[in-house]
């Protein structure tokens, strides 16, 4: 196995990457919540964790990865306040929030089907581990973590000498820029492990737990989660950027509290993507879905090619021409991996220099660099096709499955060339020239490929 690099979040540093039970990585990628479509934005983030994902398994490593599906808990504020966007998002569709999460579901996972994302190892709904998480909340309640308010049971960030160190936060700068209006919060940055249900008021999803009915924080949703499936401390966790000054830093408080571990050994994040310099694109601003890209006619997979194009860790920003532009690159590739016909030998040394870019924190844009090398190579084609295919182990793009659209041919010209196959292969030579003149004369040209014959549109 070669050595890999990647920007670990937590040290701010480039490290080697060696599993901690070698061959096996455990990897805990943060999911949606499920009020409401994903948005392009968040499925660059899915896109760089597949990529790494791809990248650990083409050096060898099996990846138990883990998934969740936020569906309950996660409120409008992520400071603890607002309503849980499960309940506004009932209200807005007009479906129950178990309804709503199963519709949203569903949506995300085809989303990630069509960027041809693999999908995690194991899914766990928040809704099906709610025990495990009040049996959190009970393990860092004995060890003196927490207290309660009027309205849950709240982590005491100040019992932690190190808090909101992923995020380098400046705890004293909070606590003097604190509003007054902290409730009965003990310091500004403590988070809610447990709600209690609004009094005279039932919610659709509501829990009884030894502290009284209500429902978990957002936060101990994915510490419960990830120790359940990967244990205290793992290889691998992943999120959004904007994970990293709260639900993260959160998150590692948690598993400092129960455990005395930072959760994962490696902290990485996938950036936004913007529409300009200073704009994300998000759920409550400008919101363009997958599906959007498909009904202006872009391939999905283009989008996928057009995140390849950029470092996980930098700001992308997003431009229709910019996708374009990656869609005809694509196509490019595509009919190129298509001309070359069947794969022979593979090229080592070009095998080794993709290793080295992917291997250097997924430098996706140096590994397509490489690719068009590749491509542009005095290599025989059946190896640049081999070659090729080795690489999109990692690239994701179905390069060996892809077909030029067939062309609508009158069946009359489909005749002609099926008599000018049979008169080749009874080298009828005289008969096959005088076919091919047929096809030319009714407006199509034909082209002899390894694939057999191609025909379309067009004088030649």
């Amino acid at each position: 196995m070669k050595n890999i690099q990647l920007y670990d979040n937590f040290s701010r540093s480039l490290r080697e990457f060696t599993p901690l039970h070698p061959p096996l990585v455990g990897l805990y990628t943060c999911g949606p919540t499920v009020y409401d479509y994903a948005h392009i934005g968040n499925l660059r983030t899915y896109l760089f964790e597949d990529i790494l994902r791809r990248t650990l398994e083409f050096n060898g490593y099996q990846v138990k990865q883990v998934m969740n599906i936020t569906d309950v808990g996660h409120l409008v504020s992520d400071a603890d306040t607002g309503e849980d966007k499960m309940e506004k998002g009932s209200r807005r569709v007009g479906k129950t929030a178990w309804e709503l999460a199963e519709i949203f579901t569903n949506e995300f996972k085809n989303d990630l089907g069509r960027l041809n994302i693999i999908e995690p190892s194991i899914w766990c709904r928040a809704t099906d581990h709610i025990q495990e998480q009040i049996d959190f909340i009970g393990c860092l309640e004995e060890k003196g973590f927490t207290y309660r308010t009027a309205n849950g049971i709240y982590f005491d960030t100040s019992r932690l000498p190190d808090y909101g160190y992923l995020g380098r936060l400046d705890i004293d700068g909070l606590q003097a820029g604190a509003r007054v209006e902290m409730s009965e919060k003990h310091n500004p940055t403590d988070f809610a492990l447990w709600k209690f249900s609004p009094t005279g008021q039932k919610r659709q999803m509501e829990w009884s737990s030894p502290w009284g009915i209500g429902f978990p924080g957002w936060h101990i949703e994915c510490s419960a989660m990830s120790v359940k499936y990967l244990g205290s401390f793992f290889d691998i966790h992943c999120g959004g950027e904007d994970h990293i000054t709260v639900h993260h830093v959160n998150e590692i408080a948690q598993a400092e509290g129960c455990y005395g571990t930072h959760l994962a050994n490696f902290w990485m994040h996938g950036y936004f993507l913007q529409l300009d310099e200073d704009t994300r694109m998000s759920k409550s601003g400008t919101f363009v879905r997958l599906q959007t890209l498909i009904d202006n006619g872009y391939d999905p997979l283009a989008y996928r090619f057009f995140c390849l194009s950029a470092l996980y860790r930098t700001k992308l920003n997003f431009t229709w021409d910019g996708l374009a532009a990656a869609a005809r690159s694509l196509d490019r590739l595509r009919l190129a991996a298509y001309e070359w016909g069947e794969p022979g030998g593979v090229d080592e040394d070009f095998v080794e220099r993709f290793t080295e870019q992917v291997n250097d924190d997924l430098n996706m844009p140096r590994a397509l660099a490489v690719t068009w090398e590749l491509a542009k190579s005095d290599l025989p084609a059946s190896s640049k096709k081999a070659t090729l295919l080795v690489y999109d182990r990692v690239l994701g793009l179905h390069l060996a499955d892809w077909q030029p659209s067939e062309e609508k041919v009158p069946e009359e010209v489909l005749g002609l060339v099926e008599q000018r196959q049979q008169a080749r292969k009874e080298k009828r030579w005289q008969e096959a020239d005088a076919l091919r003149a047929r096809i030319s004369a009714a407006g199509y040209v034909l082209e002899d490929t390894p694939q057999g014959p191609r025909v379309k549109p067009g004088r030649g």
